[in-house]
This record gives C-alpha cells, structure tokens and sequence, in this order.
C-alpha cells in the first residue's frame, strides 16, 4: 500500500510539474520579437492616441478620482476583484522600461514582460486582430503622450489557488488564439470597418457576449458562433443584446446607435454604469465616419437564436390609470411617489433629460440587474460635447426589497413595456453583491489631466 501511495504521489508531482513547465512553454511561445519602432513622430503619436479612444484603454486603466492611465479600478470577478495596472510610462511602476515586443506581446497575447500570462479582464482576445501599424502607434502614445505617475499596483483580492497565474497560460492556449480580423462575407467597406471596431479595438463583445464555464467569451465574432454580442451580466450589470432582436437593437434607428455612442443618450435611454464610462471616455471622440461604421454594422446583425424579433402590439392602459388616480398596485403607488415627477405619468419621461421608462429597452431587457442596480445605486449620464447637462438618476436604497421589487415589476409591465416581474430576493441579491464590491485604488490624485 506504501509502495502504491508513493507511486501515485511520483505520477501527481510528475503530472504537475509538467502541467507548470508546460505553461511556461506555452506563454514563450506566445511572445514573439518585435523591432523597436521609430516613435517620435508627432503625428504618429497624434493617431495613437485615437486608437487608444477607440480601445477605450483609459476606462478600465484610470480608477474614478485618480490619474489617467494609473490602474487601480477595480474590476468584479465571481471569484475577487482585479486590479487595472499602471500603464503609464514611469520606469518603476508603468510600463516605461517596455520595449515595443513586449508592449504588443501584453496587448495582443496577454503575456507580461516577465513571462506572467494576462487575465482575461484584459481583453486580448479582441486586441489581437490589431494591425501592426496601430500598434506601433499606440504604442508611441503611451510612451509619448501620457504623463508618467508614480502609483504601485494592487494585487487582486482573488484566493490562492485560483490566484495562481500559469494556469492562465493552458486558458490562453484554448481560448485566446493568435487571430486576424476577417470582415463579415459580402460587407462593403463601411460594414468591414464597423466589424472591425466591434470586434477589435472597441471589444464590445468583452461586456456584450455570454462567457462560458471558464470565463470565456463564448464567441469571438459572429463566424464564431451566434452567442456573439447576444448579451451577458458583467459587474452586476446587464449589458444589452446587441442583435436584432426585440431586447436587442431591433428598435433602435441607426442614427438613434450614433447619438447613443456620441452622447451617452437618446430620446428614450441613456447610459449608466460601465457604458457610461465607455461613451465619456471612448465613443464620444469616434470620428463621425466610425460612429457610422459601427451603427451600420451592428444594425445589420441579426436576430440571435431562440429570441423574440418583436414584441406583439400591446395598447397603454397604465397612463390613464394613473392620470386619473388609479394606483391599482403597490408599485404603482411607488412609481408616482418617487419616479413620476422626472419619468411622468406615461413613461415617456423628457427626451434626453429624463430617459423614457416605456419602449426603454433597459427596462423590458430579458435580465433585470440593471434596472435593479440603477434604482438601487442611482447613476449619472456621461458627459458630451453637446452641451447637455449629466443627469442624476438619485439612489434608492433606502427602500426595501419588497418595494424595490413592487416598483421595477410595475415598469417592466406598464404601458407598452412587455417584460417579466421580479421578486425581492432579486433585489437582496443586488444588494449584497454592492455591498461586497472591492474598493478601487487611488493613490495620487487627478492632478494631470494629460491622458484624459
């Protein structure tokens, strides 16, 4: 028995050490050499910093309070949080001592200068259809045009043994292959660029596909298979199917996609949360002709499997219910108590002051999180070149789950809205998952507003 157990101890430690080794090898042959480029070329740099907006790098890598590119922004996992890195170029704590291989290799293959394998949360997956000359552009921006800070990174809150990095390596090896971008067959020029956008620099499908058992995307592109852009929770929130289905953009113009990633609103909604924070530090700075690309693009997905394409007609009896003092529910009596007075008695709210609550497709979406989190947290529209105000929406946590629950019921169903209601224990699980959330880390303030 002795004899036995040893030989079992030999084969685990054998098979181990070879599932270790065999993850280093896997992470080295994912780096490959690079020339170091010439960057310091204004204009190079100038295009590099567009790029950066279009890969929205200064969203996820700047904490709220803190300094452009630093890191520290906390990013929910279901097994801890992880922290953005400092991506400026201080030699100590950024990435100033980064050649351009090991730059690109970070970007595209998720492999840092020392070997280590990248998350996920980075998503190299889309970066990696990048072509060279963007690279090399981006490049020469972060060494050229953003401030260096001074600011160590955090270390992620996820528990040993799922901290350990060289499984990564066997993640990357199945998940993330090296890939080139391939427009959708029989796309014209703008439709190839908005793919492109989509799938690659923008990463829309990091937060908008479905991820499988081992986090990952479970679509890299629509050749990839239908889950692409079919909707998926991220960080507590709903981000929207982006197909054209009935809870998708299936009524959404494509002037009224533009003004959405121009702005952050539209007649009827308006962004919150993570998209928030897309559309004031990416989209709003698209180049009209982008913005036309991707709203062309996404206007032409269609449907995704097993989805509604469109709701059936359904007549408004809640207006004149409640205009003529029928409050038939108790989250009816809620909504004319705290939500009316910005959001009326139709649901129609003021157009780009206060979102719509009928036809919102935040509000009938198939998942409720967001409607949840939003009531629960409250939000504030991101900032544009318009000129438009950034709304509040206030927070309403104070309420209990039982209210909660009675008012985001009464909107999902009221007027022509057409969505399931939602029980308390929804709103508990809301509630809590907030109140776990890891804080970000900021240690210098936003004293140099170069990189923003």
């Amino acid at each position: 028995m002795g004899k036995r157990l040893w030989v079992v101890a030999a084969g685990l430690a054998l098979a181990f050490t070879g599932a270790v080794g065999g993850a280093h090898w896997l992470s080295e042959t994912r780096r490959v050499a690079a020339a170091e480029p010439q960057i310091d070329d204004e204009a190079m740099i100038a295009r590099g910093a567009y790029i950066a907006r279009t890969a929205d790098c200064i969203a996820c890598h700047t904490a709220p309070g803190g300094r452009p590119f630093a890191g520290g922004l906390a990013m929910e996992t279901p097994v801890g949080a992880i922290y953005s890195t400092n991506i400026t170029p201080d030699p100590a704590t950024g990435i100033g001592t980064y050649r351009y291989a090991d730059f690109r290799n970070a970007v595209q293959a998720g492999v840092r200068r020392d070997g280590t394998p990248l998350y996920p949360a980075m998503p190299y997956t889309s970066y990696a259809i990048m072509p060279e000359a963007d690279m090399q552009a981006l490049y020469a921006y972060f060494k050229g045009g953003v401030a260096p800070v001074a600011q160590a990174n955090a270390a992620a809150t996820i528990p040993w043994p799922m901290n350990m990095r060289w499984p990564m390596a066997w993640w990357q090896w199945l998940f993330a292959p090296a890939r080139e971008f391939v427009a959708p067959e029989g796309a014209d020029a703008r439709i190839a660029r908005g793919a492109y956008l989509v799938e690659g620099p923008g990463h829309c499908g990091a937060c908008h596909t479905p991820r499988g058992l081992a986090y990952q995307e479970k679509a890299l592109s629509l050749a990839d298979g239908d889950a692409f852009l079919s909707g998926a929770v991220i960080d507590g929130w709903r981000a929207k199917s982006l197909r054209g289905e009935a809870q998708g953009l299936q009524s959404w113009s494509e002037a009224e996609i533009v003004a959405f990633l121009q702005t952050g609103r539209t007649d009827k909604v308006a962004a919150f949360g993570a998209m928030a924070d897309v559309v004031a530090h990416s989209t709003r700075y698209f180049a009209q002709a982008d913005l036309d690309a991707v709203a062309a693009y996404l206007k032409q997905l269609p449907p995704a499997a097993g989805r509604i394409n469109a709701f059936p007609p359904k007549t408004d009896a809640t207006t004149a219910a409640l205009q003529a003092g029928r409050y038939e529910t108790r989250g009816a009596v809620l909504y004319m108590e705290f939500c009316a007075a910005c959001h009326r008695a139709d649901g129609k709210g003021m157009p780009r002051v206060f979102p719509a609550l009928d036809g919102n497709s935040a509000v009938f979406a198939e998942s409720p999180q967001s409607l949840i989190q939003i009531t629960l947290e409250g939000g504030t529209m991101p900032a544009n070149d318009r000129g438009e105000m950034a709304f509040a929406m206030p927070a309403f946590r104070t309420l209990s789950d039982d209210d909660i629950a009675a008012v985001v019921s009464f909107i999902r169903g009221a007027w022509t809205n057409q969505a399931e209601p939602i029980v308390p224990q929804e709103v508990g699980h809301m509630r809590k998952f907030l109140a776990g959330k890891a804080p970000h880390v900021v240690v210098n303030g936003p004293e140099d507003k170069k990189g923003d």
